[in-house]
């Protein structure tokens, strides 16, 4: 286990890296672990609805570029994940059914999991916006456990999503991005981290 000092050091160390140096790449070893990271995330009622799709091939990363405001880690980045939301998944009563019958329950206690689940998704104003939130704690797993080992991150938002999705031919009934995370190494050190301060932001009752 790390200790709380390792810990502290990564959360400091870890910046949305804006210059990457693309003749570094990250080993084989390395990504493996920060995408396990991220398939072990927690998720809402542990539907887990995320695939991520790594892109190391440098053409397609050119073709990527202009749909994410032609933002430069797109393509000086090592490895670009695209993390894809599962919609069609999360709504199949199949997909969430086995979800659930994994955790070895009886099947009344099962059958009461997926009434409650049932109700709170069909009360959902956007299953995108939820199914996005569960994508975006996977990629905060990966972007901590990313800083652990000294790889830095960018998560970005800012790009089109129909456009990516066609570019990688997802297939938007069934899952879209919401998150680009890519992963490498700084080209320069970042400037001094700055947030607000701690008894602004915590508040105990």
């Amino acid at each position: 286990m790390c200790d709380r000092e390792t810990l502290e050091d990564s959360l400091y160390f870890r910046h949305a890296c804006k210059r990457f140096d693309p003749e570094r790449q990250i080993p084989e070893e390395e990504l493996r672990f920060i995408l396990e990271a991220g398939r072990l995330a927690p998720s809402s009622f542990g539907m887990e609805p995320w695939r991520f799709i790594v892109i190391r091939d440098p053409k397609l990363k050119e073709k990527l570029r202009p749909a994410c405001w032609n933002q430069p880690q797109i393509t000086d980045c090592s490895d670009l994940v695209v993390i894809a939301g599962q919609i069609a998944a999360v709504a199949d009563p199949d997909y969430y059914g086995a979800m659930f019958r994994r955790r070895g329950l009886s099947e009344e206690m099962t059958q009461a999991y997926i009434e409650r689940y049932e109700n709170y998704i069909g009360k959902l104003h956007s299953l995108i916006g939820w199914v996005a939130k569960q994508c975006y704690i996977a990629a905060d797993h990966m972007m901590i456990y990313a800083s652990l080992i000294g790889i830095d991150s960018c998560p970005i938002e800012g790009f089109e999503p129909r456009k990516i999705d066609k570019i990688l031919g997802l297939e938007r009934k069934k899952e879209r991005t919401t998150l680009l995370l890519p992963l490498g190494y700084r080209l320069q050190e970042p400037p001094e981290k700055k947030r607000r301060p701690f008894d602004e932001v915590v508040s105990f009752l």
